[in-house]
């Protein structure tokens, strides 16, 4: 049911409660449902059953009221055909079949806009997502961040809301000097293996690519950055440590070109150093009160803030502990007036989210308590030929996004683009996944992607051999479509709105890729159960607006979620 029918359909239920709640100090807050079981109607309100006791009726009767006025109301003709009350007092109603067909009409008329929302006008998110640390290629938890968060974005986008996606890079720290320690290693010579390899060094080929064009002295740059000379000198550990960074920011591009995610804004740890952003978050902290030392290390009582224990912020030898910084860059989201932030990382982030709120709460700066939200993911196995696949040469130690995209596509780039970015949000983020490469490589049901593409697909086809003008078919008349495949269809269709706002309000694009199996099995169940050019042309032209409007939002659903849309398989 489109929203508008919604709430015409309220409007009714306040108008014949209106007389009823004359003269008493009783609200009626009038909610509508979809009955459990589709036998029972088409809507569901348990509002006789929440006023009778305040009103002293019994509830059954006072529902037999509400359903009388209802169905007497003039404005409720064309919208209401029936209703009915079950059980103590829930009153079930069944709209005209005219008010069904009414989505395809919708459909047809906003395109592209169909289920977009104004909702969210004037807000503004800012989504950090993927935020790899510049030491390695994107692996496939990054994969599934990118896929999480480019969807997510998309979802707040059609709710009306601004939004910015931020890419942080984690550019400062002990890491960053294991890189160039690493790199430098490997341009003088030694490799992993060897008595003279560090221990801590990382192992993956890629090393070697940076080492060896290090020494020719190569250019890089990435994004938002300046380009960065080589000086090729092995002892020379600065200039290392700069082109190794850039390096694997600009191969960090690749894969996310490839993936087809895009950022509005990279931001750098040390800029939060250089900015003195660290340190003037560090003073405010101090100065409200909340910290003491002790042993030598600066601590902050985050038990003010619900935290099960104090923690360090600066260590006893003078470091800053992992969440200082971010307190500080969540500082700077949100004076920089994001009052909604939103982060999607792995679940093993899960021990700095009450840190790091605690931190923000003891700035007295006005952040909203539970500032920033957090969207966290669980890890992806992935299956290639039977088995699971643990490492990568590229890499040496995980599996990257390009090979999930290589692999998946057998070869075909937009093909793997696809499988691996619906994949990774099939399944809610906090459940673990298990990827298999060789089911995304089929062409059949087995494959989720493949099986809603194809609906697409076909839909293409039976245009194609129909052969007339799409641009008439908002004058057809839809009254035909009354089969149970086509009511399955229409029914489906009309949820499409109400389901992109309660997955950008509970952070779910996984109810995304839900939704389009469920629109594609009814697609394919209505193309063998029924016939679309028939002879009889009113009925042709009707269903050919109703799967006109089922490839529409096949393709604005897949378009969200950064999944192409192909018009033949």
């Amino acid at each position: 049911m489109l929203a508008q029918q919604k709430q015409e359909i309220i409007a009714l239920f306040q108008a014949a409660l209106a007389p009823i709640l004359a003269g008493t100090e009783v609200n009626a807050n009038v909610v509508l449902e979809r009955p459990r079981d589709a036998a029972h109607g088409d809507v569901a309100c348990n509002i006789a059953m929440q006023l009778a006791k305040q009103l002293k009726m019994n509830p059954r009767e006072l529902a037999q009221k509400i359903v009388a006025a209802v169905l007497e109301n003039p404005a409720g003709k064309t919208l209401v055909a029936s209703a009915d009350i079950a059980g103590p007092g829930f009153i079930n109603l069944r709209v005209t079949e005219a008010s069904k067909q009414a989505v395809v009409n919708a459909i047809l008329a906003q395109g592209a806009g169909f289920g977009h929302s104004t909702a969210g006008s004037g807000k503004h998110v800012i989504l950090e997502f993927v935020s790899a640390n510049p030491t390695g290629p994107l692996h496939v938890g990054h994969g599934r961040q990118a896929a999480l968060g480019d969807a997510l974005a998309s979802l707040f986008l059609a709710q009306g809301f601004g939004v910015t996606r931020e890419f942080y890079y984690n550019d400062a720290g002990v890491q960053i000097q294991t890189l160039a320690s690493s790199v430098q290693a490997r341009a003088r010579g030694f490799k992993p293996g060897d008595a003279e390899w560090p221990e801590s060094a990382y192992n993956g080929d890629y090393i070697a690519d940076i080492a060896a064009d290090f020494l020719a002295r190569k250019t890089v740059s990435a994004s938002d950055s300046e380009p960065v000379t080589a000086s090729g000198d092995v002892n020379d550990i600065d200039s290392i440590r700069a082109f190794a960074v850039i390096y694997l920011r600009n191969e960090q591009d690749i894969d996310l070109q490839a993936f087809g995610v895009k950022f509005d804004n990279y931001y750098l740890e040390s800029s939060l150093y250089a900015d003195g952003k660290v340190e003037e978050a560090v003073g405010d902290m101090i100065a409200s009160g909340h910290t003491y030392e002790d042993g030598g290390a600066l601590w902050l009582r985050t038990t003010d803030f619900g935290d099960d224990k104090d923690r360090v912020m600066r260590k006893s030898e003078g470091g800053y502990t992992y969440f200082v910084p971010d307190v500080a860059y969540h500082l700077v989201k949100f004076q920089r007036g994001f009052t909604q932030a939103i982060n999607i990382q792995g679940s093993d982030h899960h021990g700095t989210i009450a840190r790091v709120r605690a931190g923000l709460q003891s700035l007295n700066k006005g952040i909203p308590q539970g500032y920033p939200d957090y969207v966290l993911h669980k890890m992806v196995t992935v299956m290639k030929d039977g088995a699971e696949v643990k490492i990568s040469k590229r890499a040496g130690s995980y599996v990257t996004v390009r090979d999930l995209i290589e692999w998946s596509g057998g070869g075909d780039i937009t093909k793997g683009r696809d499988a691996v970015r619906f994949f990774l949000i099939s399944r809610k983020a906090d459940t673990e996944f298990v990827f298999d490469v060789d089911v995304a490589l089929k062409t059949s049901d087995e494959n989720p992607v493949y099986y809603v593409q194809y609906a697409h697909a076909r839909i293409c086809r039976m245009l194609e051999q129909w052969g007339g003008d799409e641009a008439t078919l908002d004058k057809a008349d839809l009254s035909p479509l009354t089969a149970p495949s086509e009511q399955a269809m229409l029914a489906t269709l009309a949820q499409y709105p109400e389901m992109l706002a309660r997955a950008q309000a509970e952070l779910g694009p996984h109810q995304v890729a839900f939704y389009l199996r469920d629109l594609a099995a009814n697609l394919h169940s209505f193309y063998f159960a029924e016939r679309v050019l028939v002879d009889d042309e009113a009925l042709k032209l009707a269903r050919l607006a109703l799967v006109v409007a089922t490839r529409q939002v096949l393709r604005n659903g897949l378009g969200l979620i950064g999944v192409s849309a192909p018009n033949q398989m």
